[in-house]
């Protein structure tokens, strides 16, 4: 197996686990569990992003080296639009709060919004890689 097929194997990987995360962030919202749908709508932007930065090489250790690869890579290049990198902040700052702080709640609208914007956000990852 060559280098190039390994990275493709493991951009494959995070796409499928990009869909993973999304169809469990669809089962928590509509189970109204809103801090957890966002938590996975995030996640599944991660991972599509992760394989996006992957396919050109580019590999992170932190979520915050991914966050600013997106903003460096594809929004200052031009290559994805401003309202990506305004959308991934939003929906990174959202679970930070979620996941870390207390006393932090959803409603039904913020977070139907946010996964709506996650599966769209995705959506453009997978149009990045051509797929």
């Amino acid at each position: 197996m060559t280098v190039d097929d390994a990275r493709a194997d493991v951009v494959a990987y995070w796409l499928d686990k990009s869909a993973e995360a999304m169809a469990s962030a669809q089962a928590e919202y509509e189970a109204g569990r809103y801090t957890f749908a966002v938590n996975r709508a995030y996640y599944g932007c991660f991972y599509a992003l992760s394989a996006v930065l992957l396919a050109e090489d580019l590999t992170f250790v932190k979520h915050s080296g991914v966050r600013a690869a997106l903003h460096a890579h594809l929004v200052r290049t031009g290559r994805l639009d401003a309202r990506w990198g305004r959308f991934y902040d939003r929906i990174f700052e959202s679970r930070q709060r979620g996941d870390y702080l207390e006393l932090v709640s959803f409603n039904d609208e913020q977070v139907a919004g946010l996964c709506e914007e996650a599966r769209a956000f995705v959506r453009e990852m997978r149009g990045l890689l051509g797929k």
